[in-house]
């Protein structure tokens, strides 16, 4: 026999393990003495049982009761083993495989966003492309182009750029190897579809193709400058167009809202570590949570005590309390006064700490009462017992502490009294809780109480027992109705028993009556299941008892594979892996350094309550996006209609390069800022999670962006001609010449229509922060802060710019009186926006 360092050891090799030693690899036992192994790295599990006995064999157990796993650690006893596995193919390092983190995998938003991104880029090339066409085609008629030439020179230019998109679409995607299946198909995806910068090749080429193809035909210097001229005039409307109809802000935006409302939530207890975390949270459909720690206390506690008193003035006679300070090993850490913990044996710990919530220090005790001699527990004894000089008594005792049924058969009570007791003890062990009994005798001079390694007193005196739990916390009941109410499911996945799980299950109130097997499963079965049972099965379980990391694991890709938004609570490096493959993992506080690696979001009190707090941020948030989008989209259709309809009447965009820049500024950066800082509200919890499937943009939204566009459309365009004095009728005369529209403006009128454009949407912004509501803008308005700001400073922004931006705005000083007309005039668009939501609650209570 020889000592070797962990990495030398090899399958096969065979190995001797102590107390407080870690074992090195996976290991078949061989022989075993009172062993006990903490598996928490694995299940979160503190303590295992392991024998070679196979009667004694756990038929629920995560492993198998002969088997010791890489990474735990020997708590109690000793053994022989023989090596099965090491490195990489052990239970831990399938764990540190699975739980490596990938990033760049896309969130629901960010999908829906490019998806989004996609058409708007998609109808803005179009409109471009719409705008060069519709412009020749005006050029040529004003010219009296002969239609031939014109379809031969521009539908060359197509065919031109047809054929240099098309060797452009066959280049190949750079593929590694290292990239996974959904790498792939989205490098190849994107490879086949046209992207922004083909796109507007393809609009400068037809064009230019255009130009080339008319100048051959030219011969005067004249005409040739004329054609030039217009071509520039017209990319820079179509070039105007994609500027206006592009929501280039918005990924910025969504930056911006996500980052502030991640400094908001770390107030509240949450501290995400990727700023989609937030969002994420919200399209949650799922949440499998572990039990210890973030349902329960993880701390075993004194539930209820069933006690003999020896004094009918004391409600725990000083016998008990002697028993339990004296024999026991545990300990007290009262570092943190506020919170102390149990060191030791946790079942010994909550002995001593329900004598510390009833004021008694156990050290003194234990220093007056002289150990003479004891009995250590073990697995086969199933009890624990320490002869003492008792300070109670005066005397020695010997107290014994153990299971229940071993200690009643040591007491002299009748059978009637056991029975009694029994069915007591029944009650407590039907809701999974430990049951712990204590028994004391006085012993004589010359009697010796234990012999050959056991207890041989007989007859002693029942003291009783007690029910030890680790509680569950007071917050989660409420925070897993609120979970369920708001359309989520609620899965427990545990390492505990089936037992422990389904009463803390009932507790939590997840748990009914009404709940039959098919709900509850154990980690080995839901590994055994295949492909299509394995599917039904994840749907309907509520319960998944002595799970092993990669059941866990497993459970989270099958959620995701039928469509589910999963997240994921752990504080262990066994729940490393679900994290990682869960949509947003949510790391607890206290957790593993390994677990919050993982994580997307650490939960900082690790209370279930703050994820049901995360879910509500989440869907307030992108609610906000939504509000946002609406509004963004309603200003670039708007300021698009104007330039498309406007290029084909004849006239030039009333809105300059630099001032669509400042709209898409404020409009962007301070709006999304005012929409993401609107406080989260309780409503959104009373909805159903959003489908995966379901567009960013609803169908209310759409009617809002075009019904609205289209209203401010007609009204600027109505302006337009109302300060030009432009015959309407002379419209449908043909095109009027390049200009002549826009000859009708003076600098001031300009001024004036682009301020008006930009109060339209500052009181449009109103209307989109009540969107979705069905409330009053000026809601809660005095607990918008940062909205109310934000709006001063794009008031104040407009009218610095308009008084003082001079020739860089293509702008001039308004008039007071102007000012107060503009501002009062536009400010129709919130009053009708409060009538239509004034009516539609009268419609909702009627």
């Amino acid at each position: 026999m020889c000592e070797v360092p962990r990495k030398d050891v090899v399958v096969g090799d065979i190995v001797v393990l102590d107390t407080g030693e870690e074992v090195p690899a996976d290991c078949e036992l061989l022989e075993s003495k009172n062993l006990l192994v903490n598996e928490s790295s694995l299940t979160g599990e503190p303590q295992c049982a392991k024998t070679t006995v196979e009667t004694a064999f756990d038929s629920e157990a995560t492993y198998p009761s002969n088997q010791i796993m890489k990474g735990s650690t020997i708590v109690e006893g000793y053994c022989t083993a023989k090596v099965l596995k090491v490195g990489n193919e052990t239970e831990s390092g399938k764990v540190y495989k699975a739980a490596q983190v990938q990033e760049g995998n896309p969130t629901p938003l960010s999908e829906k966003l490019n998806w989004l991104a996609e058409k708007i880029t998609t109808v803005s090339y179009s409109l471009a492309v719409l705008i060069i066409f519709g412009r020749l085609v005006q050029f040529a008629v004003g010219n009296n182009f002969d239609l031939k030439y014109f379809l031969l020179y521009f539908g060359s230019s197509l065919v031109l750029s047809a054929v240099v998109l098309f060797f452009i679409q066959r280049r190949k995607p750079k593929i590694s190897d290292k990239d996974s299946v959904e790498t792939v198909k989205a490098k190849k995806a994107k490879a086949s579809s046209l992207s922004m910068w083909q796109l507007g090749a393809f609009i400068v080429l037809s064009a230019v193709g255009f130009a080339l193809y008319y100048m051959v035909g030219i011969n005067q210097q004249s005409e040739w400058l004329t054609l030039v001229k217009f071509l520039l005039d017209t990319i820079m409307l179509a070039v105007t167009l994609i500027i206006v109809s592009v929501p280039e802000g918005l990924p910025m935006s969504v930056t911006l809202s996500l980052a502030f409302s991640m400094k908001k939530m770390m107030k509240e207890n949450m501290l995400p570590r990727t700023l989609h975390a937030c969002e994420t949270m919200g399209a949650t459909s799922v949440i499998c949570t572990d039990k210890t720690g973030t349902l329960t206390q993880n701390q075993m506690r004194v539930y209820k005590p069933e006690l003999v008193s020896t004094d009918e003035k004391q409600e725990v006679s000083d016998l008990i309390k002697e028993c339990i300070a004296t024999n026991t090993t545990a300990n007290l850490d009262k570092t943190n006064p506020a919170k102390i913990k149990a060191i030791g044996n946790p079942t010994e710990g909550a002995l001593l700490l329900w004598l510390n919530d009833m004021d008694v220090d156990y050290l003194p005790i234990r220093d007056k009462a002289v150990l003479i001699d004891r009995l250590p527990f073990t697995t086969e004894l199933k009890y624990m017992a320490s002869l003492v000089n008792s300070e109670v008594l005066g005397k020695k005792v010997v107290y014994v502490k153990g299971a229940p049924e071993i200690i009643l058969s040591m007491v002299a009570l009748t059978d009637k009294q056991k029975d009694e007791i029994s069915a007591k003890l029944l009650e407590y062990q039907q809701k999974a809780m430990r049951t712990l009994a204590f028994a004391y005798k006085e012993i004589k001079d010359g009697e010796e109480p234990f012999t050959d390694g056991k207890l041989s007193a007989d007859k002693l005196n029942y003291l009783g027992f007690v029910a030890i739990s680790d509680p569950v916390r007071k917050e989660v009941p409420d925070a897993i109705r609120e979970c369920i109410n708001a359309g989520i499911q609620v899965k427990i996945v545990t390492g505990d028993t089936s037992a422990t799980a389904k009463e803390i299950g009932r507790q939590v109130g997840l748990w009914s009556d009404s709940d039959t097997d098919s709900a509850i499963i154990t980690g080995p079965e839901f590994g055994s299941l295949q492909d299509e049972e394995l599917r039904e099965r994840s749907q309907e379980l509520k319960i998944m008892a002595r799970a092993r990391p990669n059941d866990k694991d497993k459970l989270v890709r099958t959620l995701k594979s039928e469509g589910y938004v999963v997240a994921v609570t752990g504080d262990g490096t066994n729940d490393a892996p679900a994290l990682n493959a869960a949509d947003v993992g949510l790391s607890m506080g206290d957790g593993t350094a390994v677990a919050k690696e993982a994580s997307d979001m650490t939960i900082l009190d690790s209370s279930f309550k703050s994820i049901a707090e995360a879910v509500m941020w989440g869907r307030s948030l992108y609610k906000n996006i939504q509000r946002f989008i609406t509004f963004q989209m309603t200003i670039n259709v708007t300021a698009c209609l104007i330039v498309l309809i406007g290029s084909f009447i004849g006239t030039e965009s009333p809105l300059t390069v630099t001032q669509i820049l400042w709209v898409n500024l404020i409009m962007d950066t301070f709006a999304a800022l005012a929409l993401a800082s609107l406080p989260p509200s309780k409503d959104v919890m009373k909805e159903k999670p959003r489908k995966v499937t379901d567009s960013i943009i609803t169908k209310k939204m759409a009617s809002l962006i075009f019904g609205v566009g289209g209203i401010f459309t007609l009204g600027l365009l109505a302006l337009l001609v109302y300060m030009q004095h432009v015959d309407l009728h002379s419209l449908t005369d043909g095109f009027p010449p390049m200009g002549a529209v826009n000859n009708g403006l003076n600098p001031y009128e300009l001024s004036a229509f682009f301020t008006i454009f930009v109060m339209l949407q500052f009181w449009n912004m109103f209307n989109a922060k009540a969107f979705m509501t069905g409330k009053s803008a000026f809601h809660d308005l005095s607990k918008c802060t940062w909205f109310i700001a934000i709006a001063a400073v794009i008031l104040i922004g407009q009218m610095l710019i308009v008084e003082f931006g001079g020739m860089m705005f293509s702008v001039v000083p308004l008039s007071g009186s102007d000012w107060i007309a503009i501002i009062l005039g536009t400010s129709v668009v919130l009053w009708v926006g409060e009538i239509a939501r004034l009516i539609m609650r009268k419609k909702q209570n009627a």
